[in-house]
């Protein structure tokens, strides 16, 4: 893919007076963590909705999962079965479309409850996280969706189960469980990293909320673990998506907290960005171009900051472009959870509120 043209938008920062107080000293860093709202960049992109073809009789679910193919242009997507929740749904899950948007694999069925990430790995595998159980209403309608959820699951490119992290149905702390996985991505040499703890960025969230990154080997050995419930580096409220750039840094949407973390894959904090809004998904290039989608800002989690996609520099934080979302009869619109980019630098964005998948193409005055 050919690198986006480089423009340099300075982030605004508040200046303050140094003084020599603590207090004073405090109140100054934290200035200097606020980010004035970017919203207005240029958008390069048409953007195309509903694109891809459901099988007759079948209508979109919410989705926040969607990623692209080794081949890059095929896109895989996890649908929530038609509704918001797969309980008591045999309609498979985890869906292949190919460039024309035609759908060529398809499995998954009756496995999931609330599939929320996905991952495809250099070799063509599937990844795909369950962020919840079934409900206690879910179980008293389908009884058979107990024993599903709070698991990250392995699939081949034809759908055979290969391996399976955390035991279904029960949530827990690692090596043996997991909790609300939001997100799985691979490294090259194949070590495993899940997020966990979606309920984080509820503000009547406990202290004991569950908010950690988690590190497995390739065969799903545990490594080790990483964050808590929090406001400082290192800490989570909703790590809600994950992506490696070209030097194999860790970017965590920490999306209660409005930022990316940035990590090495010791979990070790290199530095936070808010400049990319309040984020639910992540995509970054070979080009290490940064693809990052706010599907929730609204006036009053995130004042002023507006949803889409912000795409700029996985090397340097700097936000070159926004695709606004979408039209809606509420004030702040709509933009999707998931976002993914092919080969061609066409955009895809996975929508949880007006469902479906859209597809932002990259003008021809762009190129």
């Amino acid at each position: 893919m050919k690198n986006l043209p480089h423009l340099l938008i300075g982030v605004l920062v508040a200046p303050v007076m140094l003084t020599f107080g603590t207090e004073e000293v405090m109140a100054q860093e934290e200035t200097k963590a606020e980010v004035q709202p970017i919203n207005d960049l240029p958008n390069p992109y048409e953007t195309i909705r509903n694109w891809g073809i459901l099988p007759e009789g079948r209508i979109w679910g919410a989705t926040s999962a969607v990623n692209v193919d080794p081949d890059g242009r095929s896109i895989w997507v996890a649908e929530r079965c038609g509704t918001n929740s797969c309980a008591g749904s045999n309609l498979p899950v985890v869906l292949k479309f190919d460039a024309s948007g035609k759908i060529v694999e398809s499995f998954g069925a009756g496995m999931f409850i609330f599939p929320h990430g996905i991952h495809v790995d250099r070799d063509g595998n599937v990844w795909v996280t369950d962020a919840r159980a079934a409900t206690p209403e879910e179980l008293k309608k389908f009884p058979d969706a107990k024993g599903k959820g709070h698991q990250v699951v392995k699939f081949s490119p034809q759908g055979k189960v290969l391996l399976t992290l955390g035991k279904s149905g029960v949530a827990g702390d690692p090596p043996d469980y997991l909790s609300e996985p939001c997100d799985v991505i691979t490294a090259p040499n194949g070590d495993i990293f899940v997020s966990e703890g979606h309920g984080g960025q509820n503000p009547q969230a406990a202290p004991n909320t569950v908010a950690r990154i988690v590190k497995f080997s390739k065969d799903g050995k545990f490594i080790k673990a990483w964050g808590k419930l929090g406001t400082a580096p290192g800490e989570f409220r909703t790590p809600h998506a994950l992506a490696l750039d070209s030097q194999g840094r860790l970017f965590v949407a920490d999306r209660g907290n409005m930022r990316i973390q940035i990590f090495d894959q010791e979990g070790r904090f290199l530095e936070e960005w808010k400049q990319f809004s309040r984020v639910s998904g992540l995509h970054i290039d070979s080009s290490d171009i940064l693809y990052a989608i706010d599907s929730e800002s609204n006036a009053t989690n995130h004042p002023g900051w507006r949803k889409g996609v912000r795409i700029g520099s996985a090397k340097d934080g700097n936000v070159m472009f926004f695709i606004p979302g979408h039209q809606t009869d509420r004030p702040e619109g709509a933009a999707g959870e998931g976002v993914t980019v092919d080969v061609d630098g066409n955009v895809y964005g996975a929508e949880n509120t007006v469902r479906g998948l859209t597809k932002y193409v990259k003008r021809s005055t762009s190129q």
